[in-house]
């Protein structure tokens, strides 16, 4: 699968299905996915941002690389503390990707290891790309694989991985992350609501990839998971801008206490469903990079912010967008987020 990403950082185990298939426009895909058509079967037309959002992102990345490559050094010294030095990295596309490549130079650069990367695709509902993993284990034993994501919402993709990796034994479903304020993985950076400014964005500042597609008509037996290539914005691309933003702030001293909140997320997420009277859980978005996805890629109902954080800098990219598509934005006290999206039921639209 083409990319913009260098093939040193990252190899994708994806078929390019560029201009195969049509992308629709947000309000057309939430109908269908409200109505039962699974989400991985559709592209999105992707969220062009404003010039006033650009810089907003700008701002976000410069203010907040810091925070990131702190909780990208404290991850990477858990990781090498528990999985040892042979381990692969398997970033889950898309959001992972960045992060797996951010590992992969920290780890190089305080352990000198030039470890593996490679990107595969796993959809809530549908599960893991079994070629994909068939590929990496013709080529690793199962047990060095380590799964890579940005951040946890409230855990849908680490229980969709418990259950696919089951078939695969000796693959741990253990999932490294940067940011998990659901508190449902050790292998983390930080148990806070940080922003991760790659989550501002779409497929420019991960490589021009879309996000990943699976449908029969396309997606052959034993083809990987598919994925668009979006040459078109390579004058618009940030995808390194992101990642040099970063490591320039990489520390090597990874040392940093944890503080955690009591008890889990999803707890939380049910008593925000329960209080607005949503039914699905799933169109309930908790946590900073969830909420800025339902205002980038869904037909977003309400943003919640809990009280503390109203007028926190790390939200402004989140208030700008809810401003820009008209949503309104709650003040809601929230213990493990900051933040909240919550998606439109459409049969209400």
């Amino acid at each position: 699968m083409r990319s913009s990403y260098k093939k040193e950082d990252v190899v994708l185990l994806l078929k390019d299905i560029t201009g195969m298939v049509e992308p629709q426009s947000t309000q057309e895909r939430e109908k269908l996915i409200q109505s039962g058509k699974h989400y991985s079967e559709m592209l999105p037309i992707e969220y062009v941002p404003t010039d006033v959002y650009m810089k907003v992102y700008k701002s976000a990345l410069e203010k907040y690389s810091g925070d990131v490559a702190r909780a990208v050094g404290v991850l990477a010294g858990k990781i090498i503390d528990k999985r040892g030095k042979d381990v692969v990295l398997v970033s889950l596309a898309r959001a992972g990707i960045p992060i797996g490549i951010l590992l992969k130079r920290y780890i190089a650069k305080k352990y000198n290891l030039d470890l593996p990367h490679y990107s595969i695709s796993i959809i809530r509902g549908r599960g893991i790309d079994n070629n994909a993993m068939e590929y990496l284990l013709e080529r690793y034993e199962p047990h060095r694989l380590l799964f890579v994501d940005g951040w946890i919402g409230k855990g849908a993709i680490l229980n969709e991985l418990k259950k696919d990796i089951s078939a695969y034994e000796g693959v741990s479903p253990e999932i490294a992350v940067v940011a998990d304020p659901a508190n449902v993985t050790d292998l983390c950076g930080t148990h806070k609501d940080i922003l991760i400014p790659s989550s501002c964005l779409n497929s420019t500042v991960s490589g021009l990839v879309s996000r990943t597609f699976l449908r029969d008509d396309i997606i052959g037996k034993d083809d990987f998971h598919g994925a668009v290539f979006y040459e078109e914005l390579m004058e618009s691309d940030l995808s390194y801008e992101f990642i040099h933003a970063i490591e320039k702030e990489f520390d090597m001293d990874n040392s940093v206490k944890e503080e955690m909140v009591e008890g889990c997320g999803i707890d939380e997420v049910r008593k925000i469903a329960e209080e607005y009277g949503v039914s699905d859980i799933n169109l309930v978005k908790p946590g900073i990079g969830e909420a800025t996805r339902v205002l980038l890629r869904r037909v977003p109902w309400k943003v919640l912010i809990d009280e503390r954080y109203m007028d926190d800098p790390q939200l402004e990219h989140l208030v700008r967008l809810a401003e820009e598509k008209g949503v309104p934005v709650e003040s809601y006290p929230m213990v493990h987020y900051k933040c909240c999206g919550i998606i439109k039921k459409m049969a209400d639209a």
